[in-house]
């Protein structure tokens, strides 16, 4: 009875303090840990202790695919070097520093214990500073490379924490653990890779909504489980199914089933993200008696956990100044290639023999390196850039799983789990409340993001053109097969009407497939549905290949998949489960 109050109690206060949160203009995350450190300490709540096991299996694995569904391909990729920069090499930086300076200041730690110490507090968790930083307007890149670096660094702090394990139990040989980490890589995008084929191609098979939901809810658990049973990342295999479901949804999923497949993920990452950051400031009570028995007391607990904060600090600080100087070639390296596509394709367009479908697919990979430049251009990082990332380097969800996964024999167990958490509730409330003052010194006049009026208006126009076009052309189709047929024509204007109207809750389109069938008769309103699903096919494939091109940024073609799904809903109400 005393769990289920507590747990009613606890989606109570998720509830209410998020809300408060959002009114106050404080971050949620931030307010919970308080709120849970408080609660902790009433004499009527229980010790609070999770078992390892279920945060790393079951909180883990449907967070990182909730939030990698929703990244858009196209800004992973074009933010890859910034992200693997600092989720591969700065956490394996940080985590050597920090335990060559844990086992320098502590001799009796272990080595290889330190460095797992350094392993669990690397890794940041971006979901306060990108709910900050949203609502302040932080630029899109930043919010894009943000999280993209929090999806990939936990599978390489876990990685490195494993390693590390086996160096305390005396198994540790470097040529075998670099083998022993790439492998795990290797084989986890693998794994995650064809899970991601099969679910997608699952899901694409099943009408109803309620089947499709279930399996969505275990696919993270498909893809995390026999990654770990075979040695390789279960976490990174979740991120790569995560990443390839969310850019195949938009071809493969109807309509019903992305609407759905929203509202669930949202509801499950809210609950599972506001909850983890409750559950760290209640265990805080328990964590303190566990350490209060041993040498290592309180007090060095409490010095070695802000001198590792100003450690991960000054390291994120130094690592941005050569990332953003290597940074400053891009451009070069986007004018070359897209040059070198225009020559191809002026080669390809003079060539007498040259197939209209290769072409095609030259035009495009030539728009889209077009469009890489022109990103490039106008969203370069700079000294102001470099200053925001580096502040944002928050730790969360991921350092409090990982340093709880740790074996109980090992040595100084219960100050690592309370120096992580102590690194991540420090870090949590330094940069949480410190980085709306910094977003707004750094940009005084406001960081142009998001998608404005003018290219949601432009993006709206090139929607509602192929709309047209596909219209005319059923037309002339049946014109050509049954003649004229004025009460077609007539039903054509209502379908070009709802192809605008379609768009008009933020001027925009997105992506879908379907054939073109002649009537043999059929009534007005079987017309207008019939040529109002064309003009939507049409703006769904226009679309996907906006979205492979790049032209414009990921937030204006969102709203544009949000108002179509919405649009199409209307046109294909789901039938009965």
């Amino acid at each position: 009875m005393e769990i289920g109050i507590v747990a009613v109690a606890a989606v109570v206060v998720l509830v209410g303090v998020s809300i408060l949160g959002g009114r106050i203009g404080v971050a949620a995350p931030l307010l919970l840990v308080v709120v849970g450190i408080g609660a902790g300490y009433l004499p009527f709540m229980p010790a609070i202790e999770v078992d390892p096991e279920i945060i790393l299996l079951g909180v883990l694995p449907p967070l990182l695919y909730s939030a990698a569904v929703n990244v858009p391909l196209v800004d992973f990729r074009r933010n890859l070097r910034p992200v693997a920069g600092l989720s591969v090499l700065l956490v394996i930086f940080s985590a050597v520093i920090a335990g060559l300076l844990v086992h320098l200041v502590v001799p009796a730690i272990p080595l290889p214990v330190a460095i797992a110490l350094g392993a669990v507090i690397s890794p940041t968790d971006a979901v306060a500073a990108t709910s900050i930083g949203k609502r302040l307007g932080m630029p899109d890149r930043l919010v894009s490379i943000l999280e993209g670096e929090s999806l990939v660094n936990d599978a390489t702090s876990l990685v490195l924490l494993k390693t590390a394990l086996a160096a305390v139990a005396g198994s540790f040989v470097f040529w075998d653990a670099a083998g022993s980490f790439a492998f795990s890589v290797a084989a986890a995008i693998v794994i995650g890779f064809v899970i991601g084929i099969i679910t997608v191609w699952l899901r694409s098979k099943l009408n109803n909504p309620v089947y499709d939901t279930i399996i969505s809810f275990v696919v993270p658990f498909i893809a995390f489980m026999p990654a770990e049973e075979v040695g390789a990342s279960g976490v990174l295999a979740v991120v790569v199914t995560g990443l390839y479901t969310g850019h195949h949804a938009a071809r493969r999923f109807s309509a019903t089933a992305r609407m759905n497949e929203r509202l669930n993920w949202r509801t499950v990452q809210f609950a599972l993200e506001n909850g983890v950051f409750l559950l760290m400031g209640l265990e805080l009570h328990t964590l303190l008696d566990e350490v209060d028995d041993t040498d290592l007391q309180l007090a060095h607990v409490g010095l070695l956990s802000l001198g590792l904060v100003v450690l991960l600090i000054l390291l994120r600080g130094i690592f941005m100044v050569p990332l953003i100087w290597t940074m400053r070639g891009d451009e070069g390296r986007y004018q070359q290639r897209s040059d070198g596509f225009s020559r191809i394709l002026s080669r390809a367009r003079k060539a007498e023999d040259t197939d209209t479908r290769k072409i095609r697919k030259l035009e495009l990979l030539e728009q889209r390196s077009r469009a890489d430049l022109a990103h490039e251009q106008d969203q370069q990082l700079g000294w102001r850039d470099g200053v925001l990332l580096s502040w944002s380097g928050m730790r969360g969800v991921v350092t409090l799983a990982a340093a709880q996964s740790i074996p109980t024999g090992v040595p100084y167990r219960a100050q690592i789990i309370l120096i992580a958490f102590a690194v991540a509730v420090i870090t949590l409330l330094l940069h949480g409340l410190s980085l709306p003052l910094f977003i707004r010194k750094l940009w005084p006049d406001g960081a142009r993001t998001g998608s404005d009026v003018g290219e949601l208006a432009s993006l709206s126009h090139d929607l509602i053109e192929a709309a047209n076009e596909a219209i005319d052309d059923a037309l002339e189709i049946e014109e050509d097969a049954k003649g004229p047929d004025n009460a077609c024509a007539q039903m054509s204007e209502r379908a070009r009407a709802s192809a605008r109207n379609a768009l008009a809750p933020i001027a925009i389109a997105l992506p879908a497939t379907g054939a073109v069938m002649l009537p043999t008769s059929e009534t007005p309103a079987q017309a207008y549905l019939r040529l109002a699903r064309i003009a939507l096919e049409a703006q769904r494939d226009a679309l996907l290949e906006e979205r492979a091109i790049g032209r414009y940024s990921s937030r204006a073609l969102r709203a544009a998949e949000l108002a179509l799904d919405a649009h199409e809903a209307r046109l294909n109400p789901p039938g009965g489960h």
